[in-house]
């Protein structure tokens, strides 16, 4: 009875972390998806409001969730004192500093940190383009990881039944 109770819990265990690999995988999305959305919103108050990039930070900053609010209020702040730092130390430093909590694959954050070495320096119909380059690059990841969700899910279910059913039998 404690083989089978024991069996059952490892099987348990190990099915739910597939499960979880799969959640973590959705949340990753959801993360990227985000991030579109907030470069949607500064892409649009820069071609609305024909305000100031520094302003543009504050004023989407109210409308978004953390850790994004902190990020785009301190670029916000950073962008208005800028002392001797270009816009271009100031968007990696940010990066680096509020979003890294959001663990971002490489790939994704180096895309994230070359968007700051196009703001900063030219006018709004420039600055907005490279935005909808960035989105334009984004879509493309977002479809990606889309495309690759399924599968995972798939697989991390699999694997984590299989690797319970493996213990099970080299335990018993």
């Amino acid at each position: 009875m404690q083989r089978f109770v024991g069996a059952v819990l490892i099987l348990l265990a190990t099915g739910s972390a597939g499960i979880l690999y799969g959640i973590e995988q959705q949340c990753y999305l959801e993360k990227l998806l985000y991030i579109r959305h907030i470069v949607y919103m500064l892409k649009g108050e820069l071609d609305y409001a024909g305000i100031p990039l520094g302003e543009v930070f504050g004023r989407v900053a109210v409308r978004v969730k953390e850790p994004y609010r902190r990020w785009l209020h301190n670029l916000e702040k950073q962008v208005e004192k800028r002392e001797e730092d270009g816009f271009f130390k100031i968007w990696m430093r940010s990066v680096d500093n509020y979003l890294k909590e959001l663990h971002l694959k490489s790939e994704h954050s180096i895309q994230l940190k070359e968007l700051g070495t196009y703001l900063g320096k030219m006018d709004s119909v420039s600055e907005s383009r490279n935005l909808q380059l960035y989105i334009d690059r984004l879509e493309l990841e977002i479809e990606k990881v889309r495309e690759g969700l399924a599968s995972k899910k798939r697989i991390g279910n699999c694997l984590g039944i299989m690797g319970g059913l493996f213990l099970i039998v080299v335990l018993i």
